[in-house]
């Protein structure tokens, strides 16, 4: 299945070599280790939900091998997603410059 844009929150996806299903929970994420690095998506396990910070997964788009469920669609979703989708190329774009 190919998705434009970002997927909504409540997404389900597993990503490539995983092993468990991750519900997405949020977009534009950084470590503070390393802080140059802006991922698209943050996750947690699913079913079992967020646990502690320490058990999130930070990942990009492309390495989401199957989608098993999108979230709730709605405008005001799809105008946050779009907004989401600018702030993280902008992220990067300063990071090449």
């Amino acid at each position: 299945m190919k998705i434009e844009g970002l997927l909504p929150v409540g997404s389900v996806v597993m990503l490539k070599e995983g092993t468990h299903r991750v519900m997405i929970i949020g977009y534009c994420q950084r470590l503070v280790s390393k802080p140059d690095t802006v991922y698209d998506y943050v996750g947690c396990l699913f079913p079992e939900g967020f646990l502690s910070a320490d058990k999130n997964y930070l990942f990009n788009r492309e390495q989401i091998d199957q989608i098993h469920h999108i979230g709730c669609v709605t405008e005001g979703q799809m105008a946050f997603a779009e907004k989401m989708e600018e702030a993280i190329d902008r992220l990067r774009e300063q990071k090449e410059a």
